[in-house]
């Protein structure tokens, strides 16, 4: 049974490795697989001292530090729902998420977290902090437990069901749904995206993404850590253009992994100040979002490395499909791979499996999938027809086996019965080499039902105008897919993982033109 969980996973690694390096604190201290595994059971010991029991949700708020990586497999261990929350949340905001996980307890860095506080006492939900000055002392509480057992923790036994981690989609739709993932689904994923890139206990990473997300927690630390593998953590937290090359070359990275927006930072940064030299990197991967062609062979050109680009959600505790080592096989610009782990179908709207090229709605099952939303029934009926979990993504799978995304379902833009792939005007208009981000959504239009409309921020120094990005798509696109109206901006609407939402870009610049029609997007 050990072996179905997470936690008996990084047990094992612990025994196999305990003295190669697990976390570093970029310039501060370094904990190796023996000592975090050491860190959890001490810290499991006093959750259970303050009254954590199985089954109970407990929240978590954090930067991308050593305190959360040790809190979350923590709670994990004595059976508990771990249930990470952004940071960055108002006040009302953590009221939601804090109600909707029903969280038993909020446990927050040394510094606390103001917004998330103040929740949590409206709601009656004890708040303790937790800080681990030195490598080699005790994970401190504060207030501390009743004194504690150290081995308290040693006699309880995971089990494949019990729910390990508690996230919230972040989906197209207005209410945010919670997505229950057990320690199956968990270990299953880790050992999906271990094995699509080979990860063993010589690979490196340093951790660009927030730990609150399934992409950064599932993709770049947990997968890392159940390899035997090493991560480091910046120093701020977070994400640092600045320091990024440093910390890979400092700690021998091998690979990281990262949103579109962030590769296109690091472009950025290639483009105004070089390194002198970059780290030799088995890959780079891109998720969460898709990514230009022409993105990609910038990316690889400048960091001399195949980037592969894969597809993921939370419902499926984040990996789905992914391009493969160039070992492997082929990574096609376009296309987010092959399905890792689980099956993959394209069904019709009567749940008929299509055959290649076909388009349909994509669909998987597997162990790494929930086995449904928490308190939604009408949300499961939908995402749980013919037996198999519905992504509400279009896509189609070629004559090898490659998945093609075309776009959400509900973000395909009909403009009089064609059908539009925003996907497909966001690459041919990122293709222009002064334009540095575009996303292309669709608008309400009294003639054709929807038009289409689209963003740029074009890149530093360009004097490129609409009229240069009308003329460009006219050339490159059929008549019917061109924008209609195009917004220079200077920065895009994001969500707190850093993804780009046209729901939000479509609400931000149509609520800027007062006569236009805003959209009611969602439920």
């Amino acid at each position: 049974m050990e072996s179905m969980t997470l936690t008996g996973l990084l047990k094992h690694v612990a025994e196999k490795f305990p003295s190669h390096r697990a976390i570093s604190i970029s310039g501060k201290f370094d904990i190796t697989h023996a000592r975090l595994h050491d860190l959890i059971e001490r810290a499991a010991s006093q959750l259970v001292s303050a009254g954590v029991q199985h089954g109970d949700v407990v929240a978590l708020t954090f930067p991308n530090t050593i305190e959360f990586v040790i809190m979350f497999l923590a709670v994990i261990r004595v059976r508990a729902t771990a249930a990470p929350l952004n940071s960055a949340y108002m006040a009302e905001e953590f009221e939601f998420y804090l109600s909707d996980s029903e969280s038993k307890l909020l446990i927050t860095a040394k510094e606390g977290n103001e917004a998330a506080q103040a929740a949590a006492s409206k709601l009656k939900i004890p708040h303790i902090t937790v800080t681990l000055p030195e490598a080699d002392s005790d994970i401190a509480f504060s207030p501390a437990p009743p004194e504690s057992n150290l081995q308290s923790a040693s006699e309880i036994v995971n089990d494949p069901s019990d729910i390990g981690l508690f996230l919230h989609t972040s989906g197209t739709t207005s209410r945010p749904k919670g997505v229950p993932l057990s320690q199956l689904n968990l270990v299953s994923s880790v050992n999906n995206i271990k094995s699509v890139y080979k990860l063993c206990d010589s690979d490196s990473t340093v951790i660009v993404l927030p730990l609150f997300h399934v992409h950064g927690l599932m993709a770049g630390l947990l997968s890392s850590l159940g390899a035997g593998a090493s991560v480091t953590l910046p120093s701020a937290g977070r994400f640092s253009g600045t320091t990024f090359w440093s910390d890979m070359k400092k700690y021998n990275a091998t690979w990281y992994t990262a949103v579109p927006t962030i590769h296109q930072i690091l472009l950025d940064r290639h483009l105004s100040k070089p390194e002198s030299e970059y780290p030799k990197l088995r890959f780079i991967r891109s998720c969460s979002a898709a990514l230009a062609p022409s993105v990609m062979a910038r990316l690889e050109e400048a960091f001399g490395a195949p980037v592969l680009e894969a597809y993921a959600m939370t419902e499926a505790t984040h990996l789905m499909a992914s391009n493969p080592l160039p070992e492997d096989g082929p990574h096609i610009p376009g296309s987010v791979g092959k399905p890792v782990g689980q099956e993959m179908a394209i069904l019709n709207e009567n749940g008929v499996v299509q055959g290649p090229n076909a388009k349909g709605e994509v669909c998987i099952r597997g162990p790494n999938v929930t086995k449904g939303y928490k308190n939604n029934p009408e949300a499961n009926k939908s995402a749980f027809q013919f037996g198999w979990f519905h992504t509400g993504d279009v896509g189609y799978l070629d004559s090898d086996g490659y998945l093609h995304l075309v776009g959400r379902i509900k973000e395909l833009i009909n403009r009089g019965g064609e059908k539009i792939s925003p996907i497909e005007v966001d690459a041919v208009l990122v293709s222009h080499p002064e334009i540095a981000q575009a996303v292309a959504f669709g608008v309400p239009d009294d003639k054709y039902g929807e038009e289409i409309n689209c963003a740029v921020i074009p890149r530093e120094g360009s004097n490129i105008d609409e009229a240069e990005v009308m003329r460009f798509c006219k050339k490159n696109l059929a008549a019917f897919k061109v924008p209609k109206k195009v917004f220079m901006t200077e920065s895009l609407p994001k969500t707190a993982s850093g993804k780009i939402q046209r729901r939000l870009v479509a609400e931000h610049f149509l609520a800027q033109i007062s006569t236009a029609k805003v959209p009611k997007f969602g439920a």
